[in-house]
Parts: structure tokens; sequence; C-alpha cells
């Protein structure tokens, strides 16, 4: 480990960069997201469903406010 050492005063103290393993860190994030997306959409285009309808077309209620005849 102490070979190391004169690498390390090598180095810029006033610059500091993410190297080669930042960029395919971030590539590999950016790779799982987009897969992340591709699978989203087509999980979401088998999705069937029916909008409810405007309260203005449900029925109206009985006269007695319920649409169902209570239990009791």
């Amino acid at each position: 480990m102490t070979h190391l050492v004169p690498l390390a005063k090598e180095v810029d103290e006033n610059k500091v960069t993410p190297g080669v393993l930042g960029f395919i860190v971030f590539a590999a994030m950016a790779v799982a997201v987009w897969a992340l997306m591709k699978s989203m959409n087509k999980h979401m285009g088998k999705v069937d469903f029916k909008e409810t309808p405007d309260a203005e077309e449900t029925p109206a209620p009985g006269p007695t406010g319920r649409t169902s005849p209570a239990k009791g």
C-alpha cells in the first residue's frame, strides 16, 4: 500500500474528476433507466381500463337517498 503514496502526490489537489469508473457507473445507470422505461411502457400498453361515468350520467338515487335497499 505504501507504493501508492507517490502516485497520490502527483494528483492535482485542485482538480477532481470522476474518471473511467464514474463514467461506467453513470452509463450503467442510464441503461438501467432506459430498460425500466421500456418495460413500463410495455406494461402500461397492456392495461385496459374503463373511465368512470360523469355525475350527470349516473342514475339518480331513490326517494330515500339510497341506491340499494337498507339492511337492518
